[in-house]
């Protein structure tokens, strides 16, 4: 059965979300992240998915408090990611209850640094964010464009070991257009051991059926829960199945 891991996105200390990553077009949902996170919760959703934004925008974690207080009010497993530059970094966010991190930007221009984290912290708690668009990596909040081909940049980092994949499809973030399923489906059979994690554009629990039948081991919603295209109860009721 697919996780459906629920994204929280925090800038300004409130719970935003952006379209194709645009900090222009943030649309705040609720001043109080961790009561979001508790709804989430109460539905019966086991992971979330939080963003720093703040900590993406200023190259380092900022939003330590924030996620100390979800993981210590919630039950929920927290995957991480935003501003993560730094071996104190990693450390801190670990240490304030994260039990993952997803790492993209530094996965191109640090990748020693990655590569040590591997080791030291075992590949069930480093996630390779792969962010895409037009075929290839984008960094730096998306806004900055890579020679790397997305085939390519997992392929190297499945020789080192990396097991989970955030693969998100930027031209389809925060649109509730659909997802890229072509694309997620052509992952599948090129990588079929690894576990990937759809995001970028799911709008319906249709989507989510077709993800999960073609094997999908996650998808994170964000935009959709929080417009209410898909209900917590739709969700709740989705998970129990």
């Amino acid at each position: 059965m697919i996780k459906v891991i629920p994204a929280l996105d925090i800038l300004n200390g409130k719970c935003v979300r952006l379209t194709k990553g645009s900090f222009e077009e943030a649309k705040v949902y609720d001043e109080d992240p961790v009561a979001v996170a508790k709804r989430f919760a109460a539905a019966g959703v086991k992971q979330l998915h939080l963003v720093d934004l703040d900590g993406a925008k200023a190259g380092r974690v900022v939003n330590y408090e924030i996620l100390r207080a979800i993981t210590e009010e919630t039950d929920l497993e927290v995957e991480f990611g935003g501003g993560i530059k730094s071996d104190q970094d990693l450390a801190q966010v670990f240490a304030a209850g994260a039990q993952k991190v997803t790492i993209g930007t530094l996965a191109v221009k640090n990748p020693k640094l990655l590569l040590s984290w591997l080791q030291k912290y075992g590949k069930d708690r480093i996630i390779l964010g792969a962010d895409v668009l037009d075929g290839l990596i984008r960094i730096e909040g998306w806004e900055r464009e890579t020679e790397f081909k997305l085939f390519d940049f997992i392929t190297n980092y499945q020789w080192h070991g990396i097991q989970y994949i955030l693969c998100t499809d930027i031209d389809k973030d925060g649109m509730m257009q659909g997802s890229s399923l072509d694309l997620y489906e052509s992952l599948l059979a090129q990588f079929p051991d690894l576990k990937f994690i759809a995001n970028g554009g799911i709008s319906s629990i249709e989507e989510l059926q077709e993800l999960d039948k073609m094997g999908c081991y996650a998808a994170v919603v964000g935009k959709a829960l929080y417009e209410e295209k898909i209900s917590l109860e739709e969700l709740a009721q989705f998970l129990s199945e």
